[in-house]
């Protein structure tokens, strides 16, 4: 046997005694007596037991303590315990242990701490197990009603539709016929020329442009692309904007077919919906004919069929490759990308276009780079003229007159042809002459009677160069021609025209506005003050009767932008459009009764003649005094006689009005007006950089007077309130019809004349 240590431990031999066996029990060895390896599984002794008393004997596991042994039993104890150390001493000892390799203590801990490690990456976390099951299942859960909301919020918005049975694909879109007063047909818009196409017979790449860029899934989709709707989301997310949307040509054909263009949430449910209603009830190659028949292309073209007509001047049967995918390209953003406005644009997107079809096979790469290389024809414009400004104008309100447009209408203008002809001409002659001198490249004339009615309107120097309608949609800072709004304040606070003011410095914390010749005139009256447009005046009248009363005069008389209550509003600092100032002037002309400008007098279907809108007299009534008009009109005449308007030219006409020049020379305003027209002219560039010191004073003058010496050639002179001419204007003016003579104001000639003679000129 093996002690520890490995070594080989030595027989213990217990003396034998043949003779006197007895003796044997005073000889039982104890605990000190016994090898340590025995020792350590005995039990120890009290140091107090007496020698003489007997060891306790060891208990056997499992077995049950016996009762005190006899004598002899004692002896065959013994006798059983001698055999079994002899057996012991027969068994073989076991083999020696093979010698380990001798590690360092550094060595055996790492190796230790490795296979703890190994242990405990081994063992089981059931905290963790029992977290994560956890979030499973709320995931499912919250999964499940994410889809049981989902599905009640569909359900509502399947609810608010008109039922499906009900749903029918309208014609195509109607055509708008636009004539004059005098019933000269202007324009029209629409697509009433064009008929609609057969997939059979155009070529196969035209309807493939349009999948290839707009819905590459089409022929395999079921009206919506979950995996174009998970791509746009991942990349407007990326962006931060909307870069890509989601919609099917199938959605697209069910807003176009039966929503409204607004952008929520609720529409894009509803486009879903119908979406899916489309793919059941048509199939595909009829969604997609009905889909190019119907998308907007830009200028007033619906369909397919029109937009080749109107970019290219042939139909859609003969489109070349690249003119196909120029027109499939025009969906994304059809006024921006339109070849007749900027044509660069135009290619370049098409040859995104092309690039998609030879990506999805549709056409070679060959076939591509081959039309890449081929720019598209553009057809020369309609000759539409100016008259094109006031046909989008038109366009663009109609679905407020008289709703969705479901027929063929005639809508009958205000517009005079001949003076609509009188405007454009001025302008271009205008812009010609003297545009490049002066680095002005745009101008914009509005016409319209006291009444509001427009008779000329002309947005741009070329409708066919651009269509952005300037005299509508165009904001600038008026200038100076802001000016009347301020003085009409201050004489209904009290002042008239012969009230003496001072032209002098005035500050306003940080501001010192200066006048336009940097000179200062010292005492004048009101009525030099606005005719020369003294600055420093209108500086301390906004002062004096408070700059947010000034706005309140101007928005009466008919300024609908936004208008900024502070000191500088004074010298026309908040932007309006041409349009509404020649709106805000009408009243100065018509004896105070505010005007709403129009320009559709009435609606009606081609067919039948039935009338679907009829203008009534309407406006925003009573907005000033007509004797404080008078008096304005008094010293707003001496601007067309002494002032900044004296280049004016219309003789034997009584008129008034104002020019305007903004900071920088950036724009060029008069806004003039007679018994008969108001008429506001405005010079500028789109990117609203400075001219070469073009003032309301030069260019915008002498537009005006040649478009009102022609508008007014053969028309009986009447007079304005406080000016009359050389006729019985008063007889004629109902504003004026029953007024006593101490009502009616007397011209302001005698100030004039002492001014001259104190200033000279």
């Amino acid at each position: 046997m093996l002690g520890l240590g490995g070594k080989k431990r030595k027989k213990r031999r217990e003396p034998k005694f043949d003779s006197h066996p007895e003796e044997l029990l005073d000889l039982r060895l104890g605990p000190k007596d016994r090898t340590h390896a025995y020792a350590r599984t005995e039990p120890t002794y009290d140091e107090d037991e007496d020698e003489d008393d007997e060891p306790p004997v060891k208990k056997r596991r499992g077995r049950k303590a016996a009762p005190e042994p006899e004598e002899e039993e004692e002896e065959e104890v013994e006798e059983e315990e001698e055999e079994e150390m002899e057996d012991e001493e027969e068994e073989e000892a076991p083999p020696p242990r093979r010698k380990r390799a001798s590690r360092s203590g550094s060595s055996r801990r790492a190796q230790k701490k490795k296979k703890a490690r190994r242990k405990s990456s081994r063992r089981w976390d059931p905290v963790g197990f029992f977290a994560l099951g956890r979030m499973i299942r709320f995931g499912v859960i919250a999964g499940v009603w994410a889809i049981i909301a989902l599905s009640a919020f569909i359900a509502y918005e399947w609810t608010k539709l008109p039922p499906m049975s009900a749903l029918e694909i309208a014609p195509r879109p109607p055509s708008v016929t636009l004539v004059g007063m005098d019933g000269t047909v202007l324009a029209t818009r629409g697509d009433g020329s064009a008929s609609k196409i057969d997939l059979k017979h155009v070529p196969a790449y035209l309807p493939q442009a349009f999948i290839a860029i707009e819905d590459q899934r089409f022929r395999s989709h079921f009206g919506i692309d979950p995996i174009g709707l998970a791509r746009a989301a991942y990349k407007n997310t990326v962006a931060g904007t909307v870069v890509e949307g989601g919609s099917t040509i199938t959605q697209q054909l069910a807003k176009n077919l039966f929503l409204t263009p607004e952008r929520s949430l609720e529409r894009k449910v509803q486009e879903a919906i119908l979406a899916l209603w489309l793919e059941a009830k048509f199939s595909k190659d009829e969604i997609l004919e009905l889909y190019l028949n119907r998308v907007y292309f830009g200028s007033g073209a619906y369909g397919v069929q029109a937009a080749a007509q109107r970019y290219f001047g042939k139909p859609a049967s003969y489109v070349t490759l690249n003119e196909a995918a120029i027109l499939a390209g025009l969906v994304k953003a059809p006024s921006r990308l339109a070849p007749t406005r900027d044509s660069e644009a135009a290619e370049a997107r098409g040859q995104v276009v092309l690039a998609a079809m030879a990506d999805q096979k549709f056409i070679s790469e060959k076939d591509a780079t081959r039309a890449m290389m081929v720019p598209a024809a553009i057809a020369a414009p309609r000759m539409d003229g100016a008259a094109g400004y006031v046909a989008d104008w038109v366009v663009d309100q109609l679905a407020e007159l008289i709703g969705k447009i479901d027929k063929d209408v005639i809508v009958d203008t205000t517009i005079d042809p001949i003076l609509q002809a009188e405007a454009e001409q001025a302008i271009v002659s205008g812009l010609n002459e003297s545009g490049a001198k002066l680095g002005v490249s745009q101008a914009a004339l509005v016409s319209l009677d006291p009444g509001g009615a427009v008779r000329a309107l002309v947005g741009g120097k070329s409708y066919a160069q651009s269509q952005y309608n300037r005299a509508v949609l165009a904001r600038r800072q008026p200038g100076s021609s802001f000016k009347p709004f301020v003085y009409l304040t201050a004489v209904e606070a009290g002042l008239t025209p012969e009230t003496l003011v001072q032209d002098a410095p005035v500050r306003v914390k940080n501001w010192q506005p200066e006048n336009f010749d940097k000179r200062y005139r010292g005492t004048v009256t009101l009525t030099e003050a606005l005719a020369t447009s003294l600055n420093s005046v209108a500086v301390r009248l906004t002062l004096d009767v408070g700059a947010a009363n000034v706005v309140k005069t101007a928005q009466r008389m008919g300024i609908t932008s936004p208008l900024q209550a502070n000191a500088s509003i004074a010298l026309g600092t908040s932007e309006v459009t041409p349009l509404e100032l020649a709106a805000a002037y009408a009243p100065f002309a018509n004896g105070g009764q505010g005007v709403i400008p129009y320009v559709v007098r009435r609606v009606r279907t081609a067919e039948g003649g039935k009338v679907l809108y009829e203008r009534r007299g309407s406006g925003l009534g009573q907005v000033a005094n007509p004797r404080n008009l008078a008096m304005m009109n008094q010293m707003m005449s001496e601007t067309l006689r002494i002032g900044t308007a004296r280049k004016a030219e219309l003789p034997g006409w009584p008129a008034a009005g104002k020019t305007g020049t903004s900071q920088d020379y950036r724009d060029a305003w008069f806004i003039g007006y007679t018994a008969q027209l108001v008429t506001a002219v405005w010079l500028g560039n789109d990117n609203n950089s400075p001219t070469k010191k073009a003032s309301g004073s030069g260019l915008p003058v002498d537009i005006w007077s040649r478009y009102m010496t022609a508008a007014h050639r053969g028309i009986p002179v009447a007079g304005l309130p406080g000016l009359f001419g050389p006729q019985d204007a008063p007889a004629r003016n109902e504003m004026w019809a029953g007024a006593q003579p101490h009502d009616m104001p007397t011209p302001l000639r005698a100030p004039i004349d002492f001014l001259k003679r104190l200033f000279g000129g």
